[in-house]
């Protein structure tokens, strides 16, 4: 995500014209894009971004269990 940021930005900067980026060629300032969309395309065939979104729900579903557990009065385990 921070390479679309700076894409954005550099793309801003040369339509504007404004500081150094102006004088820059366009392939330099859409490589950033290029680069996005190559992370995005390992990222959904490695099964990275699938992955990590799992990770993600089963730390939600463990803490809200943990959150539960307490309420009950219940000691929750410590990660291991």
């Amino acid at each position: 995500m921070y390479m679309l940021g700076l894409g954005l930005v550099l793309a801003l900067l040369k339509y504007l014209e404004i500081g150094p980026v102006a004088t820059w060629s366009w392939w330099w300032v859409l490589t950033p894009f290029a680069l996005t969309a190559l992370w995005w395309a390992w990222a959904d065939s490695t099964g990275y971004t699938k992955r990590k979104a799992m990770e993600k729900m089963d730390q939600r579903k463990k803490d809200r269990i943990n959150k539960h557990k307490e309420a009950l009065g219940i000691q929750p385990r410590k990660p291991r």
